[in-house]
C-alpha cells in the first residue's frame, strides 16, 4: 500500500489557512531543539509551578547541570533512565538532561502500584530512576535482582515559592494534609537528592548530542493487546510531531503563549503536548501536578492560559465553573481535546464560556501520539476526531486482511502512515510486526468510518467490538443512547461470555443524584434508539466508573468487575 499522492487527499481541503500539506523533514534533535529555545527565549518564562516562575535561560542551566549529575552517575549513549514522577519543573528537567546524554527516557506513572511498576523496570532494565519521593520506597523496594543503581529523589515542594513552602510548614492539620498529598521522607537509604544532581558544573561542550534516529523515550501503552509494552520513540518521531502540531494552529504566537499543563508529562498525550510542543514555541508551561479546579483558578487569576490540551471532563468541569463565574476562560483561544469520545455538548459549553475553539483529536501512543485532528477553523466537524495531520495518510482496511481496503464510507480498521509514527515494541519482536505493517503503516486498532472529503469518525476499538448472536455491536454506540437519558451520568458498556457462546451486551450505569434507581426503564429507553440485539441484556447500577489518570473509562476494568457480580 503506497502513500497516496497530494491531488488524492480530500481532506486537504479541510485544512485551516495556512496549514501546509506536508511538514519538513526534522533536522534538530529534542535537545538541540530546546538549545535553540533558550536562545531564542532567554528571558522570557519557560515554567510556572504555584507562582515560582522559571525562564528558558535558567531552564538551560538547570538541564545542562543535571546532564553532568546524570553523567556522573554513569548514563551515557542509550542507558534508559527512568522518570517516576507527576508534573513539576524537575520532571521537565529530569527529561532533557538525560536526552542531552544520549539516554532513553522511560516515563513511568508515579502512582502506579509496585507490581505494576515491576513489570516495567523489569522490561527496560534502567540503572538509573528519577523518583517522587512519595514513590522512591517503592523503587528501593524492589527485589536485588532489580535492584536500581541510582535512584534519585524529587520533593515538589522544593519547586514552590518560598512563601507557599512555609504555609506548608505550618502546624496546622490543613497545611500538614496539603504538604502530606505533595511530600515524604523516604526511608530507603543511599537516595541522591535532586538538590545534589543539579549542585554541578555544566556539561562539558565535548560530550556529543544524540543523532535524530536514536531512541529518546520509551513509552508503556497496552496498545491493543491489553499487556503493556515499551513503544520505542526516536528523536525524528517527536519532533516531528511536534513540528506537525506547530503547523496544525498557525495562529500561535511564538514566545507569547501560555499553555496549562493539567495532562501528565508521562502520558503520550501531555509529553507531546507540553513537553516538546509547547517548549518548541517558548511558550510558558504551568505545570500542575494534578488536576484541581481551585489549582487552575489559583493559576488563570495571574497567568491566564491560552491554549490548553486537556480530556472532555476537564473541560466540562472548566467550562461549568466559568459559567457560575468562578473562573475566567475568555483567553483561552485555542483547545485540543484527544483520548476519548468529545460530547458536543461539552464543545458547545466550552465555546459559549471562553468564545474560542476546542476541536477533537485523535492519537495513540505509537504515532507519538497525535495523528489527525480537526481544523481549527471554520471547517472543524464535531462529533469527528478531524483529518489527517501533515505528512499523514490513514487507510481503512479489513480488519481481517488488512492488505484489503473497505468500500468508502464502510467501517474498518484505521492504518496510519507519517513520521510520527514509532519503531516498534521494546524487545517484542512478534507484536512489532503485527502493529507495523510493510511500507511503515500502523495498525491502530480502531475501527473507523471515512467520509468522502476524509473526516474520520472513530466507531470502536476493534478488541472491544461485541460479538452477540453473529452480529457486531459498538459499546460506543449503546454507552451514547444511554447518556441521552436525562437520568444517566455515565456509562459503559462491555460484552460479557455467555454459557451458549457469544457475549451478551452488559452495562454499568452512573445514575445522577436523585434519579430513580430503574435499570428495566433504561432498557426501554434504549429499545426507543437502539435495535433489540444492541439493547443491554444486563444493566448494573454502580456509584462510580474505573477510569485511568487522565478520566477515560477502563471498560476491562468495568468487565472484570460485572464478571465478579455475576
Amino acid at each position: 500500500m503506497d502513500a497516496a499522492p497530494l491531488d488524492s487527499r480530500p481532506w486537504l481541503s479541510a485544512y485551516a489557512e495556512g496549514v501546509p500539506a506536508q511538514i519538513d523533514a526534522p533536522t534538530q534533535t529534542l535537545p538541540e531543539m530546546m538549545t535553540e529555545s533558550v536562545r531564542r527565549f532567554a528571558r522570557r518564562p519557560a515554567l510556572e509551578f504555584f507562582g515560582a516562575v522559571t525562564s528558558y535561560h535558567d531552564l538551560g542551566e538547570q538541564i545542562e547541570r543535571a546532564a553532568e549529575g546524570l553523567r556522573r552517575l554513569g548514563v551515557g549513549h542509550g542507558d534508559r533512565v527512568a522518570l517516576v514522577l507527576p508534573n513539576c519543573p524537575q520532571h521537565v528537567v529530569a527529561f532533557y538532561a538525560a536526552l542531552r546524554l544520549g539516554a532513553i527516557v522511560v516515563e513511568h506513572n508515579p502512582l502506579y502500584t509496585a507490581r505494576e511498576l515491576r513489570h516495567q523496570f523489569e522490561d527496560h532494565g534502567a540503572r538509573i530512576a528519577i523518583v517522587w519521593d512519595k514513590a522512591v520506597d517503592t523503587i528501593a523496594g524492589f527485589p536485588d535482582d532489580l535492584a536500581v543503581e541510582h535512584i534519585v529523589s524529587v520533593d515538589l515542594v522544593a519547586a514552590m515559592p518560598l512563601s507557599k513552602r512555609l504555609l506548608l510548614r505550618l502546624p496546622v492539620p490543613k497545611a500538614r494534609e496539603s504538604r502530606a498529598k505533595l511530600t515524604a521522607t523516604p526511608r530507603a537509604r543511599g537516595i541522591v537528592p535532586w538538590k545534589k544532581l543539579v549542585d554541578q558544573r555544566r556539561l562539558p561542550r565535548r560530550i556529543a548530542s544524540p543523532a535524530l534516529d536514536d531512541i529518546a523515550l520509551l513509552q508503556y501503552t497496552s496498545g491493543t493487546t491489553g499487556v503493556p509494552k515499551g513503544a520505542i520513540l526516536t528523536h525524528a518521531n517527536l519532533r516531528a510531531n511536534a513540528m506537525q502540531g506547530r503547523a496544525w494552529v498557525p495562529g500561535l504566537a511564538e514566545g507569547k503563549e501560555t499553555f496549562y499543563g493539567v495532562l501528565p508529562l508521562f502520558h503520550a498525550y501531555g509529553m507531546t503536548l507540553c513537553l516538546t510542543f509547547a517548549m518548541s514555541i517558548g511558550a510558558k508551561l504551568v505545570l500542575f501536578p494534578t488536576f484541581d479546579l481551585g489549582l487552575v483558578t489559583d493559576a488563570a487569576r495571574t497567568s491566564p492560559p491560552t491554549f490548553l490540551p486537556a480530556v472532555p471532563p476537564i473541560y466540562d468541569q472548566l467550562a461549568r465553573a466559568a459559567g457560575r463565574g468562578k473562573l475566567d476562560l475568555s483567553t483561552v483561544r485555542f483547545a485540543i481535546s484527544g483520548a476519548m469520545s468529545l460530547p458536543v455538548a461539552t464543545v458547545e459549553r466550552w465555546e459559549e464560556a471562553t468564545g474560542g475553539l476546542l476541536v477533537e483529536g485523535y492519537g495513540m501512543t505509537e504515532a507519538s501520539p497525535v495523528a489527525l485532528g480537526n481544523p481549527i477553523g471554520p471547517t472543524r466537524r464535531p462529533g469527528t476526531v478531524g483529518v489527517p495531520f501533515p505528512s499523514t495518510d490513514i487507510r481503512i482496511v479489513d480488519p481481517a486482511d488488512p492488505s484489503t481496503e473497505v468500500a468508502a464510507g464502510e467501517p474498518g480498521e484505521l492504518l496510519i502512515r507519517g513520521p510520527q509514527v514509532f519503531q516498534g515494541y521494546w524487545n517484542k519482536p512478534g507484536e512489532t510486526a503485527a502493529a507495523l505493517l510493510p511500507g511503515g503503516w500502523l495498525r491502530s486498532g480502531d475501527i473507523a468510518e471515512v467520509s468522502a472529503d476524509g473526516f474520520v469518525t472513530i466507531v470502536d476499538r476493534l478488541k472491544e467490538l461485541i460479538i452477540t448472536g453473529g452480529f457486531n455491536v459498538s459499546p460506543s454506540e449503546v454507552e451514547d443512547a444511554l447518556q441521552a437519558h436525562p437520568d444517566v451520568a455515565s456509562a459503559a458498556v462491555v460484552g460479557l461470555p455467555r454459557e451458549s457462546g457469544g457475549e451478551e451486551v452488559a452495562a454499568a450505569v452512573v445514575l445522577r443524584p436523585g434519579a430513580a434507581r430503574d435499570p428495566e426503564a433504561l432498557r426501554d429507553f434504549c429499545r426507543t434508539r437502539l435495535t433489540p440485539y444492541k439493547v443491554p441484556r444486563r444493566i448494573v447500577l454502580v456509584d462510580d466508573l474505573p477510569r485511568s489518570l487522565i478520566g477515560k473509562v477502563l471498560r476491562r476494568e468495568v468487565r472484570d468487575q460485572l464478571l465478579a457480580r455475576r
